[in-house]
């Protein structure tokens, strides 16, 4: 049985997760530039001690509703596919983006850990976020956890 941990954070209500390998760092003090002609879901960039990040705001990449930047606003930045080929690992073949990007999210929650097998491949989606973003859903307690494609996240064609 495989163990997958789960980094969980909000956009409003709603609950996502990303597995924590993809992910390089939470930044919560950061200043975006804004990017002219820009998909309207960009955020802007961010310099990260001289590196760029494209900050993507993930409530409109989803088509949901973006609150204005609160004290538990971050961003996500995650490892670029050159670095996850990198850690060889094995039977782990999830990509994010060639360059590196974040995603701005409401509040960042809990690690959690699941089996692979508490992953619904399958779910029944609202018509509210694109199943191509979705992994799967995997049931909580209390509600759904949603796990997201990264890599579709940041395709922009």
């Amino acid at each position: 049985m495989k163990h997958r941990q789960f980094i969980t954070f909000f956009i409003g209500d709603d609950l996502f997760g990303v597995d924590i390998l993809l992910v390089r760092e939470i930044n919560r003090n950061f200043e975006v530039t804004p990017v002219d002609r820009a998909p309207s879901f960009v955020h802007g960039l961010l310099n990260l001690r001289g590196q760029i990040v494209t900050v993507i705001n993930l409530a409109l990449r989803l088509g949901l509703e973006s609150k204005s930047p609160s004290s538990k606003t971050c961003s996500i930045i995650f490892k670029t596919n050159k670095d996850l080929s990198a850690l060889q690992i094995e039977d782990f073949s999830q990509e994010t983006s060639p360059d590196l990007v974040g995603l701005l999210v409401d509040k960042v929650g809990d690690v959690l850990i699941f089996d692979e097998e508490d992953i619904d491949h399958m779910p029944i989606l609202s018509e509210r976020i694109g199943s191509k973003f979705v992994n799967g859903v995997i049931k909580l307690n209390d509600r759904l956890l949603v796990t997201l494609n990264v890599s579709a996240l940041f395709e922009f064609n």
